[in-house]
C-alpha cells in the first residue's frame, strides 16, 4: 500500500446485512416460515415451495457466498491498510442478526457501518432490513452498537462494470456457439415486487409534501441502460434490450412487475430473436433466484424454444466490485465526519442518501413498524 490508510472513523467495524439462506435440507421449511412469518401462508404451501431448494441438495448458495464475500473483503480492507473487523448478519437464518450484534457487543464494538446485499430501493432491499436490525438491536438492549449504512449502490461503477464485462463474455461465448451474435438480444432480469411496493420505493414526506416513489423500477432502468452502453462501447455493436423479472410470489390477484422472464423469451421467439443474454442486474451473488430462476427454469424455457441462451455472472467477489465496498466504507465514514466525499456513480441518477428520508419505501401492511437508519427511526 502507498500513502497512509484510508480514514474510516468513526467507524471500528463493518457488518455484511444479507438475507439467509438453508444450508441443508432440514433448514428449508424453517426457514421460509422465517422468510413468512404474518402472512399466514399455510405449510404445505411452504413445502411446495422449498422444492426449489430440495433439488439442490436443500443448500442455498446466499450463505457460501457471503463467506467469500467476508473473507475477500477482509483482505481488501487490510490491503489498504483499514483495520475494522468485518461481521455479517442475516435475516432470516443464521448468523441471525441478533446474535452477530450481540457478539458485535460483546467485542466492544461502538459504532459499525453496514452494507445489504440489495442495492436498490424498495420496502424488501432496504425498509424491510432496516426494521430487522431494529428488531435486533433492541433484542441486544444496552450496549448494542450504533449502526449506519452506505448509500444504494446500483450506480456505483464497481457494481455496474462486472455486469458489462460479463455481458461481452456472454456474447463472445453465443458467437463461439454459431449464432450471429450482433442480433443478440439483451435482457436484463431482477426481481418482481408488487406494484405498489415499486410505486411507495424511494418515496418519502418532505415539508408535508409527498415525492418520489417507482425508484426501484427507476434505478434498474439506469443501470440496463449503462450496461447496454457499456457493452456496445466494447463490442461496436448497439443491441436491442429489454427489463423483465423474475421470482414472482404471493396472490396472483395482486399485480407484481411484469413482464416474467419466461413469458418474455417466449415473446422474444415468436418474434425471431434467435440468441438472448440474461443480465441479473437485481442480484449481488448468484442464490436461488439466480440459479434456480435463471439458470434452470429460464434456460430450459430458451432449450424449449430453440434460443442460444447465456446468464452473465452476478458481480459476487469480483474484485472490481469488492473494490467498490471498500470505497463505499471510505465514503459513508467522510459523510460521517461531516465532509464531502466525491461519490461515485454512473449514468442519470445521483449518489443515492445513506440516511433514508421520513416515510421513504413504506411498510405498506404495517406502516408504524419502526426501522433504524432513517429520520423517521
Amino acid at each position: 500500500m502507498d500513502g497512509p490508510a484510508p480514514d474510516t472513523r468513526p467507524y471500528d467495524a463493518f457488518l455484511l446485512v444479507s438475507f439467509g439462506g438453508p444450508e441443508k435440507p432440514d433448514d428449508v421449511v424453517p426457514f421460509l416460515e422465517n422468510v413468512t412469518r404474518g402472512r399466514g401462508i399455510p405449510r404445505e404451501r411452504l413445502v411446495e415451495v422449498g422444492e426449489h431448494y430440495f433439488s439442490f441438495g436443500g443448500r442455498s448458495p446466499i450463505n457460501d457466498q457471503n463467506r467469500d464475500l467476508v473473507a475477500v473483503l477482509q483482505l481488501e480492507l487490510r490491503s489498504h491498510g483499514i483495520e475494522l473487523p468485518v461481521y455479517w448478519g442475516n435475516r432470516n437464518w443464521d448468523p441471525y442478526l441478533t446474535d452477530t450484534l450481540t457478539q458485535m457487543r460483546d467485542d466492544g464494538v461502538e459504532r459499525a457501518v453496514c452494507l445489504f446485499t440489495s442495492a436498490y430501493t424498495s420496502y424488501s432491499g432496504c425498509r424491510q432490513y432496516r426494521e430487522n436490525l431494529y428488531d435486533a438491536t433492541v433484542a441486544v438492549g444496552d450496549g448494542a452498537p450504533r449502526l449506519d449504512r452506505v448509500r444504494h449502490y446500483f450506480n456505483h461503477p464497481g457494481f455496474v462494470a462486472p455486469f458489462v464485462g460479463g455481458a461481452v463474455g456472454a456474447i463472445d461465448q453465443l458467437g463461439r456457439e454459431g449464432f450471429d451474435t450482433a442480433a443478440t438480444r439483451l435482457v436484463f432480469v431482477t426481481h418482481s415486487i408488487p406494484d405498489a411496493m415499486n410505486a411507495a420505493s424511494g418515496r418519502f414526506v418532505c415539508d408535508g409534501e409527498t415525492r418520489g416513489g417507482e425508484a426501484y423500477v427507476r434505478e434498474h432502468r439506469d443501470v440496463a441502460a449503462q450496461v447496454a452502453a457499456g457493452v456496445a462501447e466494447s463490442t461496436g455493436v448497439e443491441r436491442a434490450y429489454d427489463l423483465v423479472y423474475c421470482s414472482r410470489s404471493g396472490s396472483p390477484e395482486v399485480p407484481w412487475l411484469e413482464p416474467d422472464v419466461n413469458d418474455h423469451l417466449r415473446a422474444l421467439a415468436a418474434d425471431g430473436v434467435a440468441s438472448v443474454v440474461l443480465v441479473p442486474i437485481g442480484f449481488v451473488s448468484d442464490h436461488m433466484e439466480v440459479v434456480y430462476d435463471l439458470d434452470t427454469e429460464a434456460r430450459e424455457t430458451a432449450e424449449e424454444l430453440g434460443l442460444g441462451f447465456a446468464r452473465v455472472p452476478t458481480p459476487g467477489v469480483d474484485a472490481r466490485f469488492v473494490t467498490a465496498i471498500r470505497e463505499l466504507i471510505v465514503e459513508r465514514a467522510a459523510l460521517a465526519r461531516d465532509e464531502e466525499p466525491e461519490q461515485s456513480v454512473v449514468g442519470e441518477l445521483p449518489p443515492s442518501w445513506t440516511v433514508c428520508p421520513a416515510g421513504c419505501c413504506a411498510n405498506l401492511r404495517d406502516p408504524q413498524r419502526p426501522a433504524l437508519l432513517g429520520t423517521d427511526s
